[in-house]
């Protein structure tokens, strides 16, 4: 034989000469009724018979198909007719020779078409200036070339303004009056050509230049999954003024493949040919020029790659009775599925043949498996196969197969075997192998017992009961292994049930119970069930009722019961052997007409460790339900807190558990009244696969877990998986919870059968820990390493609070404010807006800012006599919040005073007036008390001379600090009084309206709302100013509103 060698240069294909393709058919599209050769020539021994393959079936030759004499198949005119008519499918050709067969690769035929448009451009109204977007899109083999029309004249397929995507998007910048017009796309391919229904674009006038507005993202990238040296798109437009800078980066923090990239037009990113590594998050940001006003969208690039081989089988020359094993691994996204043929023939297992992971495995070898073997792995990008022969070497002289066997059942666990000796070279044969496994279903597990060969008889008697085995018996001499015997097939006795139904309990009214069970594996029943037998009584009681049910029934309503009472259930099953073992009571609670019905609850073993709890409303539930209480243990161990769920909730998954165990499951909803009754079921989690009672080792957890934050609530996972068959459906379970999480149900579990996944809804700028385990064949890997990430700090929504504004000197003022009411946000700083008024009309504001721990900061070189607005606002990394209330400050132009006078007013509560009354500090309250009774002193003084004498007297009277602050207006006025001849008396400068003075009159002026350039009155502080005397300090309108025995004349009297 010539050794095996590699073909066409490639080291993962392996061939051998005996049977290999020079030529094999790929994917082809043509047009209706063209004519097509798929290509197929196999090399090897002759004679070589081909034949060829359409979906897994022969090709019927004829006039129109038929092969050609090098084995390539010939159809002259291709037909596209519905149903099996048609020449579209998968083709395959097989060679055969007398070492076996072998399949070739599949090779997909499609006929050129273009079908209806999924999406047609839809008219839009679009201002002056901004952007526009219309799009279609339309199915069609091969891919279209769309291009777009305006008022029926083609547009280029890029300018300064407008960009034509190769997905099917117009994108137009600057909208100018002379885009408005019809549009429509066009789809073109070999097939035909098609056109949209026309969109209509209208411009209206636009908002003035001098209106800014920060960055908007209107079309971000979205997910996309791209063929291997395929192209990708992401589309990126934002809007803005001024118009925002796109650019790109990864999530992953790598460079972008500048040699692969390219930008198409306003910030589109499209990666040419691409492979693996360009897979990863890609985020798109648009940013105000000179600014760090910016917003971020974000997508996945999921690079889809065919399989290729990085193991693959090698030829193996094995004895009669004797093990072979073949090695296959591929890689490629998504994970390829691994097929193994013999001879073009899928293998299925059996007792003899297993498929571990990766690998076929072949037990107590027999001629028949003497072929050619192929491994085929196979995704949704293509398929790729690579072969190799099985020698079955026999000896000259080995025994004929033992004759006659015969099988008796014993009991329900043990069946009799008996055989005479082989015909030929019996007194050679040094053991007998019995060999055995179940008749009914797949992948059923062969057994070996190894006998003397003093014995031509054999128990087995570690059965199941009530099952149908097969049997054979092979004998061994020195040379090697007989043939196998002829399989006879033996059933087992019945047994009783191992063990009870679990029940399932729920009341549709206060006087029923409606019982419900699932009928018992085979593996439990150990024969069909005749019976049930349903006991019950109340707690309160000890008399018993019991019904006797017919064995096909699964539920049983149990009415004229009691309201809000205790019942015990429980339930034994029979077959024709007799009753098994009874289960143990199960207690269910009547409702009441208040409280809610017990929900119909259902249990469904996802895995070995997890359990799906599925649950509705009680159809005749009348009660208002506020939530759900979940309760589960394991049997015999205390009961664990509940899990608090929404009203709204119908499902939720229990991770976590330990295979084999039962499991109490109890579930109850509850409202203002109390709780309500209880659904209560018990579930036994599945065991894992075993052999012979020997658990199979758990698989390997997932590996390489790697975590991106993908925004401010949203993680993306990626993880390896573990070397298995590909032929095994594998799901993943996801476990996620805050660091430091204390309530346990709170832990996110997530199911996917992907190999990522983007968990969402998470709280910003929190760390998350990750934890992933596997699930294949009722096997459940441990927990991965955990692994941790936090989302990314959310933008602030609220703006500082508690903005103060004070004037320290001529012309500097202290701004101090507090961060944002929001706990999971960080600030990395603020920004503070001010002008003054007539600089705020004319949108000239001042801007300073300053890092997230600090504060406050100064104001300087403010000019005496204006009015200044301030306002502050929060930023991080992911952008801007909104600013305060805006907050003035009025700095007075009569400094003749020791101290500044300043007025300011703003949004922000104060602490200097509260209840109504003022907070002033010691030294302060004793001035101001003092200057009250030396200014009551005179007051007295004077009005009795200038009643008593008719002479006017003049005194000096010094007036101290007055302070007003109540809900969002602040006031301060600071004021030193000298008396002149042309100054009113002390009376009058007492009882002098504020209004009339400067300060007071700018503290009734308007201030701005917001930045809209209008003005309104805070109608909290017009009530306080329109009440005169009540903008004086309390003290001083107690004393002058207290009795006097002196008057004013008419004449010095203050005007109102």
């Amino acid at each position: 034989m010539v050794p095996p060698f590699h073909l066409g240069g490639n080291p993962g294909v392996l061939c051998f000469s005996e049977l290999f393709f020079i030529k094999e058919p790929h994917d082809v599209t043509v047009m209706r009724r063209d004519a097509v050769i798929l290509d197929c020539q196999a090399h090897g021994e002759s004679p070589i018979d081909v034949r060829w393959l359409k979906n897994g079936v022969n090709v019927l030759e004829n006039e129109r198909v038929y092969r050609l004499s090098n084995g390539s198949l010939y159809i002259s005119e291709v037909e596209s007719r519905r149903g099996d008519k048609s020449d579209e499918g998968l083709y395959q050709c097989l060679a055969q020779n007398k070492y076996g067969a072998i399949l070739s690769q599949k090779a997909r035929l499609t006929i050129a078409s273009i079908s209806a448009f999924a999406i047609q451009p839809t008219s839009i109204v679009v201002t002056q200036g901004s952007v526009a977007r219309l799009s279609c899109k339309i199915s069609a083999h091969p891919p279209p070339i769309i291009t777009w029309e305006f008022n029926r004249v083609t547009l280029p397929l890029a300018t300064e303004r407008i960009t034509v995507l190769p997905n099917g998007v117009l994108q137009i910048h600057a909208v100018q009056r002379a885009d408005a017009g019809n549009y429509r796309c066009i789809a073109t391919n070999i097939a035909s050509r098609r056109r949209s229904t026309e969109a209509t674009l209208t411009v209206t006038p636009g908002m003035s230049a001098s209106s800014l507005f920060r960055p908007h993202i209107i079309v971000g990238p979205q997910n996309i999954s791209v063929s291997l040296h395929q192209n990708a798109i992401l589309e990126c437009m934002a809007t803005g003024n001024p118009r925002p800078i796109i650019s790109w980066s990864r999530a992953d923090s790598k460079s972008i493949d500048v040699y692969s990239t390219k930008v198409l037009g306003n910030g589109n990113l499209i990666i040419t040919d691409i492979k693996p590594q360009h897979g990863g998050v890609y985020m798109c940001r648009a940013t105000t020029p000179g600014t760090r006003n910016y917003t971020v969208a974000s997508a996945n690039v999921t690079v889809l790659a065919p399989p290729s081989l990085v193991e693959w089988p090698e030829s193996l020359t094995r004895p009669r009775a004797g093990t072979a094993r073949f090695v296959c691994h591929a890689e490629g996204v998504p994970t390829p599925q691994i097929t193994w043929l013999k001879n073009g023939e899928k293998v299925h297992s059996n007792g003899r043949i297993k498929m571990y992971n990766s690998k076929l495995v072949i037990n107590q070898i027999i001629p028949e498996d003497d072929a050619i073997y192929q491994c085929q792995a196979e995704n949704e990008q293509g398929s790729v196969l690579s072969m190799a022969r099985l020698i079955v070497v026999m000896s000259e002289d080995r025994p004929s197969a033992p004759r006659n066997l015969r099988a008796d059942t014993v009991s329900s666990s043990a069946i009799l075997l008996a055989w005479d000796r082989p015909l030929y070279n019996s007194d050679k044969v040094i053991a007998y192998s019995v060999h055995y496994m179940k008749a009914e279903g797949l992948n059923n597990e062969e057994y070996q017992v190894v006998i003397g060969n003093d014995t031509t008889r054999y128990i087995i008697d570690d059965l199941e009961p009530a099952r149908n085995y097969t049997f054979y018996v092979v004998a061994y001499m020195p040379m090697g292994a007989s043939r196998m015997s002829d399989h006879v097939f033996q059933h087992t006795l019945e047994d009783v049930p191992l063990r009870a139904p679990e029940l399932s309990l729920t009341s549709n009214s206060p006087m029923d119970i409606q019982v419900s069970w699932q009928p018992l594996p085979d593996k439990l029943s150990r024969g069909r069930v005749t019976a049930y037998r349903l006991s019950y009584r109340t707690s309160a009681e000890n008399a018993v009722s019991q019904l006797e049910l017919p064995g096909e029934k699964t539920q049983h309503l149990l009415e004229n019961l009691q309201p809000d009472t205790i019942y015990l259930l429980r339930i034994v099953a029979a077959t024709g052997i007799g009753w098994g073992e009874q289960s143990a009571w199960t207690s269910h609670r009547t409702p009441k007409a208040s409280i809610p019905l017990a929900p119909e609850l259902r249990l469904e073993p996802l895995n070995c460790t997890t359990i799906l709890v599925r649950w509705q409303l009680a159809p005749r539930n009348s009660a208002i339900v506020q939530g759900y209480r979940l309760f589960y243990h394991e049997e015999s161990q205390p009961e664990n807190a509940p899990v608090q769920l929404r009203a709204l909730d119908n499902t939720h998954t229990i991770g976590g558990l330990d295979p084999r165990k039962k499991y109490h499951v109890k579930l109850l909803a509850y409202n203002i009244v109390g709780d309500g009754y209880q659904a209560d079921q018990t579930i036994s989690t599945p065991g894992c696969v075993s052999v012979r009672d020997r658990l199979v080792p758990p698989p390997p957890p997932p590996h390489n877990v790697y975590t991106k934050t993908n925004s401010s609530t949203a993680i993306f996972l990626h993880w390896g998986r573990p070397a298995f068959t590909s032929s095994h459906s594998v799901n993943y379970t996801v476990r996620c919870n805050p660091v430091g999480l204390q309530n346990a149900s709170l832990v996110l579990y997530l199911q996917t059968s992907e190999q990522n996944l983007l968990v969402r809804d998470l709280e910003p700028n929190t760390k998350y820990e990750f934890a992933i385990r596997l699930h294949i064949d009722q096997l459940s890997s441990p927990w991965s390493p955990v692994v941790y990430q936090s989302t990314l700090p959310d933008a602030p929504l609220l703006p500082p609070s508690n903005v103060k504004v004070t004037l320290i000197e001529e012309d500097t003022a202290l701004v101090s404010w507090k961060p944002p009411d929001e706990p999971n946000v960080a600030v990395m700083h603020y920004t503070i807006l001010y002008a003054s008024r007539h600089a705020w009309i004319a949108g000239e504001w001042k801007v300073l800012q300053r890092e997230g721990s600090i504060t406050m900061a100064l104001l300087e070189n403010l000019k005496p006599g204006q009015v200044y607005l301030v306002k502050v606002s929060a930023s991080n990394n992911m952008g801007d919040g909104p600013f305060s209330h805006t907050v003035e400050l009025t700095v007075r132009a009569d400094l003749s005073s020791g101290h500044d006078p300043w007025h300011s007013r703003g949004s922000t509560h104060s602490t200097a007036f509260s209840d109504g009354f003022y907070h002033l500090d010691q030294k302060s309250m004793t001035g101001i008390t003092v200057g009250v009774c030396i200014a009551l002193i005179c007051i007295i003084i004077c009005a009795f001379i200038i009643v008593c004498r008719g002479k006017n007297r003049y005194s000096n009277i010094k007036h101290g600090t007055t302070s007003y602050q109540h809900g969002t207006t602040v006031l301060t006025f600071e004021e030193e009084l000298s008396i002149s001849p042309d100054q009113p008396t002390t009376m009058q400068a007492l009882l002098w309206r504020p209004s009339d003075t400067e300060g007071s009159s700018t503290s009734e002026g308007s201030h701005a709302t917001g930045d809209s350039g209008r003005y309104s009155h805070d109608e909290t502080e017009m009530t306080n100013l329109s009440s005169g005397p009540s903008s004086r300090p309390p003290s001083l309108t107690a004393e002058n509103s207290g009795g006097s025995d002196c008057s004013l004349p008419a004449e010095d009297a203050p005007q109102a």
